[in-house]
């Protein structure tokens, strides 16, 4: 058998040279126990590893990250791993959201820093996965992804629960008086019952589904609950594909990531009734290899894309259920008609190869484009004198007689003011009313948290009232629902038109349409912008400052703006620095 030229391999650059800088660089892994033998002509896999006692979804990564080392050896590879900042969702403030970019700088300067020829990408909660995207495909190198798989579903007098669109029902219910808090408690005991993330189709599991659209993890491994024998399996073979890729210098990111793979992506959301989240985060991805991809590009998308995932908080099943009937590819192959099925993936092979051996819907967690749960896709952007540069919804979770509303606005200045009053019984508040909550996004909040889904006041709950229409320049949980407008763009926070809204101002919202309108004179609505008085930054020095002063609106994808890949300029594959010769120094 011949073996494999490993002259041209990345980290020979830092290893092969019989000079005083190869010599410090092979002695600095000799350190570590490994022999000259294991270096040599080997392959080098770097292992990203966002493990964190901190992040429950990702607290089963060292065991991951074992066997995707087991896998790199087994086809001769050396694995190397290195931890990164984790995100995690439910402990991080002001929001794990904040931290994306930051998570996404960590990445790609270890890839390009250090003697690597392939990545495997080990993410799962929310935010660690489009942040190791955004870094490795910056950085260019070849790249796989390894997601952590769904945590068991809840169980709670005898029904399975979701990990957060359950906990929000019950907590209206607690406040509407339904349950007790001795109930809710009960609740809390048995809510996580294992390592993973959502088990329903939240933002992480929206995002890893996403992954195996785009063609950035091996076919058939989205879905595997984290404690699954086959979710080891799946990194085992992982690793195994790392070698080969760094064996043969591909796919790189930049490869996979097309145009192509992006429609793909977007098409898969709005079939699963998936997290806007992921409008935010494909946005940014998109800009980091150069992908002309506007924010009406997922309206258009979801026009003609039926949801065909019956999935929670937009359907009645959790993932665990999707697995045990095919799976993320067997909603591919459902949707194949609308996908480009020849997009390269990073099995070097197509986009439908990987999905070819999927078995067909059934019928009641799947079902076929030609009988589907929703005639079109889950998430709809709308537009207007509100919202000038977009805003998005989640249909498939709202209320269909809420999706055209015209109401008066009872406006919340920030997410405090909101807490101190949303109850007050002095409120001047109906069920047509539209909450407006402002200040909360990537640079009023600022890193654009989670708060979107305003709480109904408690006298509408105890009267049965369970949506009304909400508006706000926040996010909102992928595993939340309602008719909430989100991501409104420019922000109030920037001058943007929420900034203006008044108590008992009406507001129009007609989904169908694409309407968002403060339904007020255009002289008007002028006449208060001159007069708006931007808020103070909230940080005045450290990274905090640097967010602020460099995020992009929603509708950007909230990237910093010098991480955006510049135009007909490749990505810097090599560091700067020495690599040979006989220099001193580190």
């Amino acid at each position: 058998m011949q073996e494999p030229d490993t002259s041209n391999l990345r980290s020979a650059r830092w290893f092969a040279p019989h000079d005083l800088t190869g010599f410090i660089h092979r002695t600095a892994i000799q350190a570590e126990g490994f022999s000259g033998f294991a270096i040599k002509g080997r392959p080098v896999i770097g292992i990203a590893n966002s493990w964190s006692e901190l992040v429950n979804c990702n607290i089963h990564f060292r065991l991951l990250a074992d066997a995707v080392k087991r896998g790199v050896l087994l086809a001769g590879g050396l694995p190397l791993e290195f931890p990164t900042i984790s995100l995690g969702e439910s402990l991080m403030k002001p929001s794990a959201m904040q931290f994306r970019n930051l998570m996404a700088m960590d990445v790609e300067e270890s890839i390009r820093a250090y003697p690597l020829d392939a990545i495997v990408l080990l993410g799962g909660c929310d935010k660690t996965v489009p942040a190791q995207l955004m870094g490795a495909a910056s950085a260019d190198v070849p790249a796989i992804m390894l997601t952590g798989g769904p945590q068991e579903p809840a169980h709670f007098r005898g029904r399975q629960l979701g990990v957060g669109t359950d906990t929000w029902k019950y907590a209206d219910e607690l406040r509407a008086g339904k349950i007790t808090q001795a109930d809710f408690d009960e609740l809390e005991a048995s809510a996580k019952p294992s390592a993973g993330h959502c088990s329903e189709m939240g933002t992480a599991s929206t995002m890893t589904s996403i992954v195996e659209a785009l063609g950035m993890c091996l076919p058939g491994t989205a879905s595997i609950p984290a404690v699954h024998s086959r979710r080891g399996q799946a990194a085992e073979a992982t690793g195994r594909r790392a070698v080969e890729m760094a064996l043969s210098q591909g796919p790189r990111p930049s490869e996979v990531l097309t145009k192509e793979a992006f429609d793909n992506a977007i098409t898969l959301l709005m079939a699963v009734g998936g997290s806007t989240n992921a409008v935010v985060h494909l946005l940014a991805l998109a800009r980091r290899v150069g992908v002309d991809l506007p924010l009406d590009r997922f309206h258009q998308i979801s026009e003609k894309t039926p949801r065909i995932a019956n999935v929670r908080p937009s359907g009645e099943h959790l993932i665990k259920q999707l697995f045990e009937v095919g799976g993320i590819s067997a909603v591919l192959k459902e949707l194949d008609p609308l996908l480009h099925s020849d997009a390269i993936t990073v099995t070097g092979e197509t986009l439908a190869e990987g999905y070819a051996s999927a078995p067909t819907p059934d019928g009641k967690v799947i079902s076929t484009l030609h009988e589907p749960f929703d005639p079109s896709g889950g998430i709809a952007v709308v537009r207007g004198s509100l919202a000038p540069n977009g805003a998005v919804i989640k249909r498939s979770a709202a209320s269909p007689e809420l999706l055209k509303h015209r109401g008066t606005a009872v406006v919340f200045d920030g997410i405090h003011d909101l807490g101190l009053r949303i109850d007050d019984p002095d409120l001047d508040i109906t069920e047509d009313s539209v909450l407006v909550l402002r200040n909360c996004g990537p640079v009023g909040a600022p890193g654009m948290p989670e708060w979107g889904m305003l709480p109904i006041p408690e006298r509408l709950l105890r009267r049965g009232i369970r949506d009304i229409v909400r508006i706000s320049d926040a996010r909102m949980s992928g595993t939340a629902f309602g008719t909430t407008v989100l991501h409104v763009a420019p922000e109030a926070a920037v001058g943007g038109p929420l900034a203006v809204v008044r108590d008992g101002d009406p507001i129009v919202l007609d989904v169908e349409n694409q309407r968002l309108d403060l339904d007020i004179p255009a002289e008007e609505i002028e006449r208060r912008l001159a007069e708006v008085k931007l808020p103070e930054p909230r940080y005045r020095r450290g990274y905090g400052r640097l967010f602020i002063d460099h995020v992009l609106q929603a509708d950007e994808g909230c990237d910093f703006d010098f991480l955006q890949g510049l135009p007909n300029e490749e990505s810097q594959r090599i560091p700067y620095g020495l690599t040979s010769g006989w220099q001193g120094g580190w």
